[in-house]
């Protein structure tokens, strides 16, 4: 592995301020924003970003879900059976991270961003809407929670990408519900991926404390916006930024790398 970088602290702060309030805006953890910028901006390597972008998440986790949770937007049983499949899920991720090559993790990355900003224009919720907990729905909570584990640990995502859209579509949650659940699932899914990160020596653990605790700090004001900003809306705005990424993302991937 090639040695961490060293940015600064300023930088890193500013990273994670906006980290933050994406993560408390949209319910996720900010790893599908912070890898790229990561990469991009700071020059990480790929595996190196990814590693440190799940252990960032962390906090800004705890805050956004806390402040979900005070609204009343949490689905705690749902979040329980994502959490169980997570936690599995980011041990077998952070392993796959010290093995698959780089280059194929960027470009499964671009694919996974590009399939998560097309589905958000087809998963529009209902704000009143709540998750129906049987004992089939509750086993497929697990395997969602299980494949989101596996992404989380790999590319670096935080899974809140995958769990919203999917508890929307899937489960019938409103856009505030799967918010708040998903960060709720985030925080032992981060716990499970950083020790394996750290094992694996894939993880920065100063960068990691720097962007995770400026995120904290602007979490709770995104989980704010959320409701005030419709379920359509929401998903628009999301489906941009996404965009955005994955065209900053596909130029990088045109240029020599060093």
């Amino acid at each position: 592995m090639t040695d961490s970088p060293r940015p600064g602290i300023i930088v890193l702060i500013v990273l994670g301020a906006v980290t933050g309030l994406l993560s408390g805006l949209f319910g996720i953890g900010g790893g599908i924003v912070l890898v790229p910028l990561l990469v991009l901006l700071l020059h990480f390597p790929q595996r190196l970003a990814a590693g440190t972008s799940v252990a960032a998440i962390l906090p800004a986790a705890v805050v956004g879900g806390i402040g979900y949770a005070v609204q009343g937007n949490v689905d705690w049983v749902a979040a329980l059976c994502l959490a169980i499949g997570i936690v599995v899920g980011a041990q077998i991720g952070s392993y796959l991270l010290s093995k698959v090559p780089t280059g194929f993790l960027r470009w499964m990355f671009m694919v996974f961003l590009a399939g998560v900003a097309v589905s958000l224009w087809f998963v529009v919720p209902q704000r009143d809407s709540e998750i129906g907990i049987t004992w089939f729905s509750a086993v497929m909570l697990v395997v969602t929670g299980l494949i989101t584990g596996v992404l989380s640990g790999l590319l670096g995502v935080g899974g809140g990408v995958v769990v919203v859209p999917i508890l929307m579509f899937f489960f019938g949650a409103s856009d505030l519900i799967a918010k708040g659940t998903s960060l709720i699932m985030l925080i032992p899914g981060s716990i499970s991926g950083t020790l394996g990160n750290f094992r694996r020596r894939n993880v920065d653990l100063r960068a990691a404390a720097a962007l995770g605790i400026s995120a904290s700090v602007l979490s709770p004001l995104g989980s704010v916006l959320a409701t005030h900003i419709s379920p359509l809306w929401s998903n628009i705005a999301f489906s941009i930024l996404l965009a955005f990424v994955l065209v900053q993302m596909a130029l990088k991937m045109r240029k020599p790398t060093a």
